[in-house]
């Protein structure tokens, strides 16, 4: 089992520390959330019952891949993940290159963790087509993976058409991309073309229990096993070293541990109490 540090809500000065410590705790990865902006929003956030997103005007959202370009620079064998960046609210491109260069500043330990977004002004304001985002989020992801190939390459397809041409830099390996989001249509994409897949709530373990039994539904479709793809699944249950044990039995390669509230003296005080009393025994 693999312990991965959610850094959401975390403010922007913090963020080199906390990455020091998981790197000297022990924690495998330390995932970064997205956003582009705050506003009045229109669109409705999925996740709570009124339709509000859990944070306000001046929560902090550094942009992703500078944040692990620069604490890639300050570690030695943590990687870094997007819990869950949005491609196609922004061109392939752009896309391309950030991911690109992260990949190659943190000597490959990037993941790139993806979902369709939920946010629709952002695609807006960004001149994105928010009611193509799923059909164009299953072409891009191809797309990039053949940018990162390096050298002359081209794609062509319906969404996006481009070649020959190259970017550089491009990474020594093929940078893992994990699917983010529990709908039917993001569970179809990770089996279909992930690399691994990311809850992106706490669920309760009867819930896990199902969302696994449709993934692995997905993947036998497709040819594949749960063995093909890594999970990554945030747990509601109280953490303990059975708890984790018995999960990764069934399947889960990783979890989602935010062990941490208030300063960031707190917030790594948390992170060693959770390394000594689970990490270290597991």
């Amino acid at each position: 089992m693999e312990f991965w540090l959610a850094a959401t809500f975390a403010e922007t000065h913090e963020y080199l520390g906390l990455a020091q410590a998981a790197d000297r705790l022990g924690y495998d990865a330390f995932a970064v959330s997205d956003h582009i902006f705050y506003t009045d929003y229109d669109a409705s956030y999925p996740y709570s019952d009124d339709g509000s997103p859990p944070y306000t005007p001046d929560t902090h959202w550094p942009d992703a891949w500078v944040t692990i370009g620069a604490m890639s620079s300050v570690t030695e064998r943590l990687r870094f993940a997007t819990n869950v960046y949005i491609p196609p609210a922004r061109d392939l491109f752009t896309v391309a290159k950030a991911v690109s260069t992260a990949a190659v500043l943190s000597g490959d330990r990037a993941i790139f963790g993806v979902g369709v977004g939920w946010c629709k002004d952002e695609f807006l304001q960004t001149g994105q087509d928010f009611h193509t985002r799923g059909k164009r989020l299953d072409e891009m992801i191809p797309a990039l993976r053949t940018l990162w190939q390096g050298g002359m390459v081209e794609h062509h397809g319906r969404h996006y058409d481009f070649g020959p041409l190259s970017i550089s830099p491009t990474p020594s390996k093929p940078v893992p991309v994990f699917i983010g989001g529990d709908s039917d249509a993001a569970l179809r994409r990770a089996a279909r073309m992930g690399d691994g897949w990311i809850g992106n709530r706490i669920y309760s373990e009867d819930r896990l229990s199902e969302l696994l039994e449709r993934l692995t539904g997905h993947l036998k479709d497709n040819g594949r096993t749960l063995d093909d793809l890594d999970v990554v699944a945030p747990i509601g249950a109280v953490p303990s070293v059975d708890l984790y044990r018995k999960w990764s039995d069934r399947g889960v390669t990783a979890t989602l541990a935010q062990p941490w509230w208030s300063t960031p003296t707190e917030k790594i005080a948390g992170m060693e109490r959770f390394a000594e009393k689970i990490i270290s025994r597991l």
